[in-house]
């Protein structure tokens, strides 16, 4: 008899718990217990095995746990049609849409402001609205990391970087990347070829092509949307660093780190927020500490004692004691951009990239 009584408290406060636990997420519970659509644009396709593959992925883990219906575009030229494609999804009842590039950014703004009851994300934008925020994370931190691996990698001291477009973005990666490799090898020069096109497989594979034929560069590199640098480097015996997705099973030969992202880790607070109807109107810029930005395993090809060097690298990164642009900081002309003791502020990191630390050569024509 006393067991049964025994059991039967234990039960009830089961009971008692899991009725509390409920009403602590009821607030999510209600707001996700109907479908909302979200309407997104890319730049890419869904299977590029790139920056709009990790999209996609992150995505999709949010929508399976907020219930949401994602009504995607791929592959949408940065034209009018933009306009067109974003009312159409708002038309058929999407409350929120997102864009994953920086050149949407025009036309989202057009299209915010007719539409003010919708809610618009901007990845890797600039400009924010009433009702539109924009997002990035500060994966410079993982790539000063790679950069620290490319340095220790390299026997020619000369890394190639395949790079879209000279822009504040890709810039900030391209130093701190370098930054990396120089903490580690002084020596190393990395070269910088533009392919102008962040999906065009063919101007990213001459530029990958061209850093190996006049620079001898035994580390490849890339800041664009397509693998097709690391196409080459398993082709031609190079020594490859990925973008936006570890794609080491792809490359075994070549493959030895990436600067990966998980967009969940944005996608599914933010987008929680924008339900409960707490959307803000800001530009968010979060870094390692919140596991949107990350590095991919190091491979069995990178050399050994490099994954000590970067777990140490990793650990000041991930606890804030230290951060890739803490000064000094020296440019390509020896003028002194950041003083010892101090760090860049992120209104510069995010705006005012337009130099290139020691370390860059940029490829002219």
């Amino acid at each position: 008899m006393k067991k049964i009584t025994i059991i039967s408290v234990v039960v009830l406060l089961l009971i008692i718990i899991g009725m509390l636990a409920m009403r602590g997420n009821e607030q999510d519970t209600e707001v996700t217990r109907e479908t909302t659509k979200v309407g997104v644009l890319f730049n890419g396709a869904l299977d590029d095995r790139g920056w709009t593959q990790s999209h996609f992925e992150g995505l999709s883990e949010t929508a399976e746990e907020l219930n949401l219906e994602i009504m995607y575009r791929e592959e949408v030229p940065f034209d009018d049609n933009c306009i067109t494609l974003m009312q159409e999804l708002i038309d058929e009842g999407c409350k929120i849409i997102i864009c994953n590039s920086f050149d949407y950014g025009t036309y989202m703004k057009q299209v915010a402001e007719k539409n003010p009851e919708i809610t618009f994300l901007h990845a890797t934008g600039v400009e924010t609205g009433k009702n539109i925020a924009t997002y990035f994370g500060r994966i410079y931190q993982m790539r000063y990391l790679c950069g620290v691996v490319a340095g220790l990698q390299t026997e020619t001291d000369s890394i190639g970087y395949v790079a879209a477009f000279p822009i504040d973005e890709v810039n900030r990666g391209i130093n701190a990347f370098t930054l990396g490799v120089q903490s580690v090898n002084p020596d190393a020069v990395v070269h910088v070829y533009w392919s102008e096109s962040w999906t065009d497989d063919n101007a990213n594979t001459i530029a990958a092509n061209t850093l190996i034929d006049e620079y001898d560069v035994d580390v490849l590199t890339m800041h664009c949307d397509t693998t097709a640098p690391l196409d080459v480097a398993e082709g031609r015996g190079v020594w490859s660093i990925g973008y936006n997705k570890d794609n080491s099973s792809t490359y075994p030969k070549s493959y030895l780190t990436a600067a990966v992202w998980n967009w969940e880790e944005f996608y599914t607070p933010q987008l929680l927020e924008c339900l409960q109807g707490k959307f803000q109107c800001k530009q968010y810029w979060e870094g390692a500490e919140t596991g949107l930005v990350d590095l991919a395993p190091l491979t069995s090809n990178v050399k050994e004692g490099t994954e000590k060097i970067v777990k140490e690298k990793a650990e000041q990164i991930y606890s804030g004691a230290f951060d890739v642009f803490y000064g000094p900081v020296t440019d390509t002309e020896g003028n002194i951009r950041v003083d010892a003791g101090e760090n860049m502020p992120d209104a510069m990191l995010l705006n005012a990239f337009d130099w290139y630390v020691k370390g860059v050569d940029i490829h002219e024509e």
